[in-house]
């Protein structure tokens, strides 16, 4: 485990959700799950109280604390993605079966844990020294849901971009 992880509070779901990451990201793996040895305000005796998982290699903690807190926009997890497939296939897995999509890439799972699935190639634009072309790709991310690479690069050339 890493000196510093994040800890997810889940209300019952830290296992599940830790399965679904895990055998999404490569590099990811479940390290432990812990049950709890009493009865607790959030769960059974031997029921799941944590998970410690990794993703691409970094230590997270997933807690099953129960139905107090929520997980809001103020946390999310940012996916580094390759190219135009990669945001496709992120943005499915996460958004199928119950997530809920956002604006500029950004979207809420199943649990309703908020990540950000962007294109390497966003961020490229948006710190060109040519700042008419970056607010051109920003000003087009803004107009979108799951980010389009086609579309951004359209529009950073200076091109027409259709409306979402």
């Amino acid at each position: 485990m890493d000196k510093i992880s994040p800890c997810l509070w889940f209300d019952g779901t830290a296992e599940e959700a830790a399965r679904l990451y895990t055998s999404l990201i490569p590099n990811s793996r479940i390290v432990s799950v812990d049950r709890s040895p009493a009865d607790t305000p959030s769960g059974p005796k031997d029921s799941v109280i944590t998970v410690e998982f990794t993703l691409a290699g970094r230590s997270y903690i997933g807690l099953n604390g129960g139905p107090d807190f929520k997980f809001t926009e103020a946390i999310s997890l940012s996916i580094d993605c390759e190219d135009q497939a990669e945001v496709d296939r992120y943005w499915s897995a996460l958004s199928d079966s119950g997530g809920e999509p956002g604006v500029c890439g950004w979207l809420k799972d199943r649990f309703g844990l908020s990540w950000q699935v962007v294109p390497r190639r966003l961020t490229e634009m948006l710190v060109s020294p040519d700042r008419a072309a970056a607010e051109r790709a920003m000003q087009a991310m803004l107009g979108m849901h799951k980010l389009d690479i086609a579309q951004l690069e359209r529009a950073y050339a200076g091109e027409a971009v259709a409306a979402r």
